[in-house]
């Protein structure tokens, strides 16, 4: 199995079985991410205490590249202190722009990373990154 095949598992694996996909008790932040070129909305749920996300969660419908980056960015920022989740999602960012990148860097993307080729894809870009730009908005609030 060469490595694209891997990262199309991955994807579809997380949009057909999203984990984080409910709504929380008591969320801290609650951010509305929408992209107007497609349609593609998510709710994005945050619990975040002592300056760590302790918890999160979305809700929303999408496609699969929206539902799958939304519930790898959920599996990879929680448990990280805020700034770390900033440090990664400027990274996840960059890497999705096209923008050279030290591989040690991607690696910290954990599944995320399958989301690479995507850049290649410019109508597809939005769809990848909706959740974490709507993690930045939350975070600015």
């Amino acid at each position: 199995m060469i490595l694209d095949d891997i990262y199309t598992e991955l994807i579809a694996e997380h949009s057909r079985n999203p984990e984080h996909r409910h709504h929380l008790e008591n969320p801290t932040l609650t951010e509305r991410g929408h992209n107007p070129s497609c349609g593609d909305e998510i709710s994005l749920e945050l619990k975040i205490s002592d300056g760590k996300i302790s918890d999160a969660s979305f809700t929303g419908a999408g496609c699969a590249i929206s539902q799958a980056s939304t519930d790898m960015m959920i599996d990879l920022l929680k448990g990280k202190s805020v700034e770390d989740a900033k440090k990664l999602t400027k990274i996840f960012l960059s890497m999705i722009k096209g923008e050279e990148i030290d591989e040690n860097e991607i690696e910290k993307l954990e599944d995320a990373v399958s989301l690479k080729n995507i850049s290649n894809m410019p109508a597809r870009v939005k769809c990848a990154t909706l959740a974490w730009h709507t993690f930045n908005t939350a975070i600015q609030k």
